[in-house]
């Protein structure tokens, strides 16, 4: 393309302009290529800004937005890494006869008889980014005097390029901080001993900090092996009474005959045995809390004496009519359906009441299947310390066995299936045969040893199992195990679609 003489005074005098009118430096920058492309007739312009090892397009004229995305580079790698890296400009003719040209951002294509002009862009003697145009090769063009003017626009540009830098720094530390505050807010103070971090145990750990300061009743429901006296602990390290007794009474361990004098205790020759005075479980729990576990347990004439106790907080012991008093918080638990008895007049309905003055429910294992991994990782945390073994990891396969897993038994049967698989490791992790049989039996085709069937079948059980394994490997990062495996994350993605795969399952084992 032929030039006047006063071109370049042209082009310097509009960029000059915008330099000091443009305070948004990704908008002068904009600018700046826009008057690059008005006045010398550039096909393509951008500029990379530098972060770390790594260099994004930041501004461009004559790309996609998706082509920009494309545009990342490592120090070193194309013509604009090697310029970002040597701080020496490029001048590639014709980008087609030009092995070292990626196009990375799939703007030109490989027959393209394009010539290519990069430039570092350098504040303060270091390299901050990079200024490149695409310029068609015409009769008359110049790619020597094009070269001269791009490397005056680079250190015009160079404090607004340096700006962008500090501003893209800005965006994401606030970006961060955002994020960070949105967790905060979302997330309610974990008690330590709990383990969980899904919306349903999000909800009781929002519960317990509500409850936990007064001293209300409390009627925890759940499960058996959901961690409901874990939830009474809790509710009673942080209460008011934490530093009195925890005392905890097993309703359905202790025969009916019993169950009167361990909780009210009695008196020395009250029934045949009693050779002495004992004081009860109600009385030695003053001034702290009692955990009634398994309350719906109870027989009619135990339910009958502990509504008064409930309602008076008085009791006598076994063989006295003298009356005693005992301050305590009640925390109750049950698996059993209470409204089901109270159909069939199996459990007093004043006592259900009196008990059900704030109720939390435990979900079972099965409704926070993304916590398993959360568990499972603690429970090899505790029982290589416990058994003095040192497994690193449990490997995906069998991780994605127990995800996949009914857990009758919930958080118990979990915790068991741990210890014995730490126990039975020969390696530095749990596979699936350190599994219980009980586990393998339920879902015998995760094990790519075990899988049945054709070719194409065992093929895409053992995808699926490189394809957790590399996720679980990066915590989720899609990108990550991407590489790890050699896919582009297109890619990546697809197969995880395809597989039904959340790489954010993955983020915390």
């Amino acid at each position: 393309m032929n030039r006047t003489p006063n071109l370049e005074m042209l082009v310097l005098n509009q960029i000059s302009q915008v330099v000091m009118r443009e305070k948004n430096a990704s908008a002068l920058l904009k600018q700046v290529l826009a008057i690059l492309y008005r006045e010398m007739g550039l096909l393509r312009g951008t500029v990379t800004l530098r972060k770390g090892d790594l260099l994004f397009i930041e501004a461009s004229h004559g790309l996609s937005e998706i082509e920009m995305q494309r545009g990342k580079y490592r120090l070193g790698e194309g013509i604009t890494g090697q310029v970002a890296l040597s701080g020496k400009p490029r001048i590639i003719p014709d980008i087609s006869r030009e092995p070292e040209f990626l196009d990375r951002t799939g703007a030109r294509g490989r027959n393209s008889h394009v010539a290519f002009i990069c430039v570092p862009i350098i504040y303060k003697d270091e390299v901050i980014g990079t200024l490149s145009i695409d310029r068609e090769m015409l009769p008359g063009s110049d790619l020597d005097r094009d070269f001269n003017l791009i490397e005056i626009v680079a250190n015009l540009t160079a404090e607004a390029v340096q700006l962008g830098l500090s501003e893209h720094d800005e965006r994401s530390r606030l970006i961060e901080e955002n994020t960070r505050l949105r967790r905060e807010l979302d997330r309610v103070a974990r008690p330590p001993e709990m383990i969980g971090d899904c919306q349903a145990m999000r909800a009781v750990f929002s519960m317990l900090e509500k409850v936990a300061p007064s001293d209300a009743t409390v009627l925890v429901r759940g499960g058996s092996g959901t961690g409901k006296e874990l939830i009474a602990r809790a509710i009673f390290r942080m209460g008011p009474r934490r530093d009195k007794p925890f005392v905890v009474v097993n309703s359905a361990a202790l025969p009916e005959n019993l169950i009167e004098s361990e909780l009210f205790g009695h008196e020395k020759g009250a029934f045949t045995g009693a050779v002495s005075r004992r004081v009860g479980l109600v009385e030695a729990a003053d001034t702290g809390t009692i955990f009634l576990d398994e309350i719906g347990d109870l027989g009619p004439s135990m339910q009958v004496k502990l509504l008064r106790f409930i309602q008076e907080r008085t009791f006598q012991r076994i063989g006295s009519n003298e009356e005693h008093r005992s301050d305590v918080r009640i925390i109750a638990a049950t698996s059993r359906n209470l409204e089901k008895l109270m159909e069939k007049e199996l459990f007093r309905e004043d006592l259900y009441y009196r008990l059900n003055v704030f109720p939390i429910r435990l979900p079972d294992l099965t409704e926070r299947r993304s916590d398993i991994p959360l568990l499972a990782e603690f429970f090899l945390d505790k029982f290589n310390k416990k058994h003095h073994r040192s497994i690193r990891r449990i490997a995906a396969p069998a991780m994605n066995m127990m995800r996949a897993y009914s857990w009758p038994g919930n958080v118990r049967e979990l915790e068991n299936c741990i210890e014995r698989a730490v126990l039975a490791a020969t390696d530095d992790a749990v596979h699936i045969y350190d599994l219980p049989s009980s586990i393998q039996a339920a879902a015998p085709a995760v094990s790519p040893g075990a899988v049945t069937g054709d070719f194409f079948t065992r093929v895409a059980q053992f995808e699926r199992d490189l394809i957790s394994s590399a996720l679980h490997n990066n915590r989720g990062n899609v990108a990550a195990a991407a590489r790890e495996l050699d896919l582009t994350p297109r890619i990546m993605h697809y197969k995880i679609a395809k597989l039904d795969l959340k790489p954010g399952d993955f983020k915390n084992r």
